[in-house]
């Protein structure tokens, strides 16, 4: 049985009261609580302070270039279909520079699990707006504000075709830890978007405003309706976010649908070519 020390790499260099921290202890205790091992799980991450946790989890593990975590999260997943996949990002990194590899992870449903570091800024940059800035937001490459609406990752992620959408606070790591065990364990393109403050350069989105503006979804909310899961997600824009498994259902994963992997995975299905030249008369 693994421990969370057996996920522990290098001490997190992450400002005293980041959000990361309460990610990072969540995500190792999910994956204890599902008996996972490190070596039986790949991670791809992106670029940023929710990347350096590359040093800091230790599993299979990879940086993407930036925002290009996720494809190589898929190629994982189609290499061995039988690991356990993750995408740790963060919210520019994702739905910025990689919104488009994003949506089509989505419709894809890939079986893939993207837990998202929403922070609303640049950190490792030092505080750029990032899309998920509120409209008006100043930064110092915005000191006059953003003039665009943000970016509502929960309602892209939902009409496109994700099969789990949740969202949930660093602030409460054990909810958090609840929902990424639930998004690792179901079969489907899993989205974890957390909201995370980043005490160094966001002054707005801290603790103290996520604990006035969040709320948790009771058992009456119905998770397999996307007109109710699309209108909590929505309320984004009233500063009312909701915390909890917006939506879930079960559909075929991409890589169930492919007949190549049926007895094997692609990993080792690559030994029967050990010589290529076989493959030549295949192209004239």
């Amino acid at each position: 049985m693994s421990t969370v020390q057996d996920f522990t790499g290098y001490q997190p260099t992450w400002c005293p009261g980041c959000g990361d921290w309460g990610i990072g202890i969540a995500i190792k205790s999910a994956l204890v609580q599902l008996g996972l091992s490190p070596s039986s799980l790949f991670v791809a991450f992106g670029i940023g302070c929710s990347g350096n946790m590359n040093d800091f989890l230790n599993a299979y593990a990879m940086h993407g270039l930036h925002g290009r975590s996720i494809p190589n999260a898929i190629g994982m997943k189609l290499a061995n279909h039988k690991m356990t996949v993750l995408a740790v990002v963060g919210d520019g990194d994702c739905y910025g520079e990689g919104g488009n590899h994003f949506l089509h992870a989505c419709r894809g449903n890939h079986d893939i699990t993207v837990i998202v570091h929403d922070n609303r800024v640049y950190g490792l940059t030092t505080g750029q707006s990032a899309p998920t800035a509120q409209k008006g937001y100043k930064s110092k490459s915005t000191p006059l504000g953003i003039i665009e609406e943000s970016v509502d990752p929960l309602s892209l992620a939902l009409t496109q075709g994700a099969t789990f959408v949740a969202q949930a606070f660093a602030g409460d790591t054990i909810h958090l830890g609840q929902m990424i065990k639930q998004a690792i364990e179901h079969k489907g393109f899993s989205l974890v978007n957390i909201l995370q403050p980043c005490l160094t350069f966001n002054k707005i989105n801290t603790y103290q405003y996520y604990m006035k503006h969040v709320y948790k979804l009771d058992d009456t909310h119905d998770k397999t309706n996307m007109l109710t899961a699309v209108n909590k997600a929505r309320g984004v824009y009233e500063e009312k976010y909701a915390l909890g498994v917006l939506y879930q259902v079960e559909k075929t994963a991409f890589h169930e649908q492919i007949v190549q992997l049926d007895s094997t995975t692609s990993l080792k299905d690559r030994d029967k070519f050990t010589d290529y030249n076989q493959l030549l008369p295949y192209f004239k």
